[in-house]
């Protein structure tokens, strides 16, 4: 037999012995823990975020513009919104109504009943709201463009 072997061999059999050692003092040594190795997790993906489009870009600049009262640039950029191809027909509604009122506000009626009329078309469910709606610069056009009374 090698010797190395012979060597090993004896090794293991004094760890079997337990002459002269306190076995109830070596059994309540705790074990130590078992480590299983696992898989790594598996990556998770982002969900992709939409670009928004130019259409909608163009939509919200125009809406911003309207609410600081610079008119002449929302007007610009809701034409853009319109012909970018917004693609929700309730932006296309809402551009379209931003547009009336700009319209009517500068005295062209007849491209603010066209923008109220393709509004609706847009969206069957547009109505102003009733605020919107008693506008003294733009009820008059509204109700006779939509056929209300």
């Amino acid at each position: 037999m090698p010797v190395a072997l012979v060597v090993v061999a004896a090794g293991l059999s004094a760890c079997s012995s337990t002459k002269g050692y306190d076995t109830a003092q070596t059994a309540a040594v705790p074990a130590p823990p078992v480590v299983v190795a696992s898989a790594p997790a598996p990556a998770v993906e982002e969900p992709a975020v939409k670009k928004p489009s130019a259409a909608d870009m163009a939509l919200a600049d125009g809406l911003k513009a309207y609410q600081a009262g610079q008119y002449k640039m929302a007007e610009t950029q809701l034409k853009t919104a319109l012909q970018s191809g917004l693609s929700v027909p309730a932006d296309v509604a809402n551009a379209n109504k931003h547009l009336a009122f700009i319209y009517c506000t500068t005295k062209r009626d007849t491209p603010c009943a066209a923008a109220f009329k393709a509004a609706k078309a847009a969206d069957p469910s547009f109505a102003l709201s009733k605020a919107e709606a008693g506008h003294p610069m733009w009820a008059r056009t509204y109700k006779k463009a939509l056929g209300l009374k």
